[in-house]
C-alpha cells in the first residue's frame, strides 16, 4: 500500500509538472487536434478541382461527350483554348492539363483506325499530375466505348470481366485513411516525448537528487510517470477521436472506441517505457531529440501505417515484430476501419503486453544503475 501511495503522489506531482510547462501542452494539444486535422483533409490522394484546358479541334459529339466527362468535384469546368495558347498556359501555372482533341477524331473512331488525344501536363503539381492522368484517360475511354456502342463499357469484348468490391471503404476516400493514421502517429510520438522529456527535466532542475535521498523506489519513480504521462495521451486520444476523427473529419469509426482506447493503453505501456529509457540514456534534451528522431522514424515509416508490411522485405517484416508499433497499427486499423472485436485482437494485445514488459524491464534496469551512479 504504501508503494502504490507513493506512485500515485508521484504521478499526480508529474501531471503538476506538466500543467505548469505551457509549451508541451500546447504542442499536445496541436498535436491531437490541428495535425491530426491537417492529416486527415490535406492528406487525401483523390483528385479534387484540377484546372484543365482543352483544345476542341474535333468540335463532334463525341468530343463534347469527352469534354463534358471532365466534371466536377475531379475538374473545375474545362476551358476551350486555343492550341497555340497551351504553352502560355502551363507557362503561368493557370492550368494542370492540356487535352487536345484533334480533328476527325470521331471520323477516325467510327472507322476504326488508331487515334490518340494529346495531354499536356504540369508534371511540377506533380500529385495532381499524376493521379489526373489516370482520371482523363479513364473518362475518355468509357466515353468513346459508350459512343460506339451504347450501353457498353471499356471492357466490352474482352473474355473476362473484372468486378471490384471495395470494403470498408467504398469510396476510396483517402481522408479516412490520413486522420486515424495520424492518430496512431501521435499516440506513439508524444508518450514517448513526454516520458523522455519528464525524465531530463528533473535531472535538469536538480529533482532527481531530491528523489533518490526519499525512500523511493526506482520502480515507483518509474511507474508514476508511466501512469501519468500515459494518461494525459490516453485522455487525449480519447477526445481526438470523438472530436476531430468522427466530429471534423466526419470519419465512421466502425469497431468499439472503448476497445480501441483499451489498445492504446496497452501500447502506451511499451512507448512510455521507452520515452524513459531514451530519457536515460540521453543527458540533455538536445540529445533526447537526437535519439528519438533515430528511434521514432523507424517505428512509424515501418510499421506498415504508412507503407504495407506485405510490400517491405521479409527480414524487415520479421525484425519489425519486435516493435509495438507494428501491433498496434495492425489492432488499430482492424478496430476501427474493419469492426473487429477482442476475438479479433488479442494476439497483438498479448503481443503489446510482451512487448511492453521487455521495454519496462530493460528501462527499469537502467534507470536502476543510473540512480546508483
Amino acid at each position: 500500500m504504501n508503494s502504490l501511495r507513493n506512485i500515485w503522489h508521484l504521478g499526480i506531482k508529474e501531471l503538476r509538472s506538466l500543467w505548469q510547462d505551457k509549451a508541451l501542452m500546447v504542442f499536445v494539444l496541436v498535436a491531437f487536434t490541428v495535425m491530426i486535422y491537417t492529416a486527415g483533409s490535406a492528406g487525401s490522394m483523390e483528385l479534387h478541382n484540377a484546372p484543365i484546358a482543352v483544345v476542341d479541334e474535333d468540335q463532334t459529339v463525341l468530343s463534347g461527350r469527352i469534354i463534358n466527362s471532365l466534371q466536377q468535384p475531379w475538374f473545375l469546368k474545362p476551358d476551350l483554348v486555343a492550341y497555340s495558347a497551351i504553352d502560355d498556359l502551363l507557362d503561368k501555372g493557370s492550368h494542370t492539363f492540356a487535352l487536345v482533341i484533334p480533328e476527325g477524331f470521331e471520323r477516325d473512331v467510327r472507322q476504326g483506325n488508331p487515334v490518340a488525344l494529346q495531354l499536356n501536363i504540369d508534371a511540377t503539381r506533380m500529385s495532381q499530375a499524376f493521379i489526373g492522368t489516370n482520371y482523363i484517360q479513364r473518362f475518355a475511354m468509357a466515353e468513346v466505348a459508350e459512343f460506339l456502342q451504347p450501353g457498353s463499357s471499356a471492357s466490352t469484348g474482352l473474355p473476362i470481366e473484372l468486378v471490384t468490391r471495395v470494403s470498408y471503404n467504398p469510396n476510396l476516400d483517402g481522408t479516412w485513411f490520413g486522420g486515424v493514421m495520424e492518430l496512431i502517429t501521435q499516440v506513439t510520438l508524444i508518450s514517448i516525448i513526454l516520458t523522455g522529456a519528464a525524465l531530463i527535466r528533473e535531472r535538469e532542475h536538480g529533482t532527481v537528487e531530491h528523489l533518490m535521498v526519499m525512500p523511493l523506489r526506482p520502480f515507483e519513480i518509474m511507474a508514476s510517470k508511466v501512469w501519468a504521462n500515459g494518461l494525459v495521451v490516453l485522455l487525449a486520444a480519447a477526445l481526438s477521436v470523438t472530436l476531430v476523427i468522427q466530429g471534423w473529419l466526419q470519419v465512421p469509426v466502425a469497431g468499439s472506441v472503448l476497445l480501441f482506447l483499451l489498445g492504446a493503453l496497452i501500447h502506451l505501456f511499451s512507448t512510455t517505457a521507452i520515452g524513459i529509457l531514451i530519457g536515460t540514456v540521453a543527458r540533455t534534451m538536445p540529445q533526447f531529440g537526437l535519439l528519438l528522431i533515430l528511434t521514432i522514424l523507424p517505428l512509424q515509416l515501418l510499421s506498415g501505417g504508412i507503407t504495407p508490411r506485405e510490400s517491405m522485405p521479409q527480414l524487415v517484416q520479421d525484425l519489425m515484430l519486435a516493435a509495438p508499433t507494428t501491433h498496434f497499427v495492425s489492432m488499430a486499423q482492424a478496430i476501427l476501419y474493419r469492426g473487429a472485436g477482442l476475438e479479433v485482437v488479442w494476439p497483438q494485445m498479448l503481443a503489446l503486453m510482451a512487448i511492453g514488459g521487455v521495454f519496462f524491464t530493460a528501462a527499469l534496469l537502467l534507470f536502476r544503475r543510473h540512480l546508483s551512479v
